[in-house]
């Protein structure tokens, strides 16, 4: 068990951290990029579990300040032994669209149907060393 604590998300192929201290703040199954003709970019990451706390925070900043709720969100694509394969880094990304089931208090993630962050830029970079 000491392990599921050092790797809370170990059970997704991609991690999340959503500029804030602490990451990763969450995972996911799959992760879909939409590119629209004016080329910004849409992220959609489906059926994960994220830190209930980091997602509250960052959308309760998006109601607030939309222009200053704007974060450098990391996505790590890992495979079956969790090496990474590659990193993606979402520069001035918003969140637009958060749909899960209903909030449990009786932890500290919850579940994700469904997470779509609009972002300015996209890097891709591959694992160090290659």
């Amino acid at each position: 068990m000491a392990s599921a604590g050092l790797r809370p998300y170990s059970q997704f192929n991609f991690l999340v951290d959503l500029g804030a201290a602490g990451g990763p703040h969450g995972g996911f199954q799959e992760l879909r990029r939409i590119n629209k003709p004016n080329k910004s970019n849409d992220i959609t990451m489906k059926r994960g579990r994220i830190s209930s706390a980091t997602l509250a925070d960052w959308l309760n900043q998006t109601r607030k300040a939309p222009r200053r709720a704007q974060r450098t969100v990391k996505v790590t694509q890992h495979d079956e032994q969790h090496r990474t394969v590659r990193t993606w880094t979402l520069s001035g990304a918003v969140i637009i669209k958060p749909a899960g089931p209903t909030l449990n208090a009786k932890g500290t993630d919850v579940a994700i149907d469904e997470l779509v962050v609009h972002c300015e830029r996209i890097e891709v970079h591959p694992p160090a060393g290659t």
